[in-house]
């Protein structure tokens, strides 16, 4: 089998997978109209939980799939992720919606995440970021899109209906794209590539996640992706609040500025993953985090004086570093710890995202009711950017010794 032309295939079908599952993101759209239905206030826990297991979805995911391959890992994921969707449309409390919508939904979601990545990496070790970028930009782009048709579900047909409808037709993509997914051979090199020379044999070596958990570096970079991701996860979880709050933008407004920063979010993942393979993954890093800097000093600089330009700048800026890291470290981790048993490491990887999904919203909704303004936790914000700058100190002086 040609798997250079079919890899193509495998990536354009991981692509369509993960486009279905990023409808996760699409959950204010069916969170306010449940709310209403089951007669509470706020269904944040659901989505909160929904995010927060995704680290352990992917470790087991990753483990299946080094046991039965990649194709049953996605079908099973797709089974859960439709169901999940499915039966939330069947609750009756929230309890029931952590159970369906939070845990089954969101392992599900993890089986899918975790193996279209890693695996798809695996066929493309001479394009390991475009296709990072690719596979997570489907991913990312995929709420700017299911948004407004699970609106339009609603208003048709309630939102019930909405969970019922969009739950099977997610189910029959994923579980039909699950069979054109294939285990990479191992030892797999494209037609024309010529692997790059490794002269530290240590480097060359694939580490099981007992290895990688031992070397000081995976800490380093564990830390970094934490820092890159919490102040991403902070604006873009209150984007519209933001907007409403700090340049009085009327409420069509603000949601325009949801879709924008979705829009940069999905633009930087596409470009940052393939500038990584030109620049190097620890460039790209450095140079998302200095933007990054120049994105939260310009939102600093926008909340009292109410500045649009300022505000939109900031925004810009902070979709396309948060891209730029979601895109890159699916490649960075591949390139230090090797393929083999890539799809869990980048699960356990996966921990400091969790881990900024539950610090960046939190932070930023703290300071705001303690304190009636953003600017700290922008404050914060920066001295993390900063600190994640240091880190990339560190690690290239650890890297050139590993």
């Amino acid at each position: 089998m040609n798997y250079t032309k079919k890899r193509w295939i495998i990536l354009i079908v991981s692509c369509l997978i993960n486009l279905c599952i990023g409808s996760m993101y699409a959950w204010s759209a069916l969170a306010g109209p449940m709310a209403k239905e089951l007669n509470v206030e706020s269904l944040a826990i659901v989505f909160s939980i929904s995010n927060a297991i995704g680290f352990v979805g992917m470790i087991l995911g990753g483990t299946l799939n080094d046991k039965f391959g990649p194709r049953w890992v996605v079908f099973s994921g797709g089974l859960l992720f439709g169901l999940g969707m499915y039966l939330a449309g069947n609750a009756q409390s929230v309890t029931h919606l952590i159970l369906t919508y939070g845990l089954m939904l969101g392992i599900g979601l993890a089986f899918v995440y975790g193996c279209t990545i890693s695996n798809t990496i695996k066929f493309f070790p001479d394009r390991r970021g475009m296709v990072g970028g690719m596979t997570t930009a489907f991913y990312g782009i995929s709420s700017v899109i299911f948004a407004p048709i699970a609106s339009a579900l609603n208003h048709s047909f309630g939102v019930r209906s909405s969970f019922h409808i969009l739950g099977v037709v997610f189910m029959v993509i994923i579980c039909a794209g699950a069979f054109i997914m294939q285990r990479c051979p191992v030892g797999f090199v494209p037609e024309g590539y010529i692997p790059p020379v490794v002269t530290n044999s240590n480097s060359a070596k694939d580490k099981t996640p007992g290895e990688m958990l031992r070397m000081p570096i995976f800490y380093v970079m564990l830390i970094l992706l934490t820092c890159g991701a919490t102040f991403g996860m902070m604006i873009i979880s209150n984007a519209k609040g933001l907007a409403i709050n700090m340049v009085s933008a009327a409420d069509g407004t603000a949601t325009l500025f949801v879709s924008i920063l979705c829009l940069f979010n999905t633009a930087g993942r596409l470009v940052a993953g393939s500038i990584s393979d030109k620049l190097g993954r620890i460039n790209t890093i450095t140079a998302a985090l200095c933007i990054a800097i120049v994105a939260l000093v310009s939102l600093l600089l926008a909340e009292p004086s109410q500045s649009v330009p300022l505000f939109s700048v900031g925004l810009i800026l902070i979709g396309i570093c948060f891209g730029t890291f979601m895109a890159v470290f699916p490649g960075f981790s591949t390139d230090m710890f090797g393929t083999k048993y890539n799809t869990v490491n980048y699960g356990i990887m996966w921990i400091g995202f969790s881990l900024a999904g539950i610090i960046g919203p939190m932070l930023l909704s703290n300071v705001y009711s303690t304190t009636g303004i953003y600017r700290y936790a922008f404050l914060i914000s920066i001295a993390l950017a900063a600190f994640g700058l240091l880190l990339t100190v560190v690690y290239r002086k650890m890297a050139k010794k590993a």
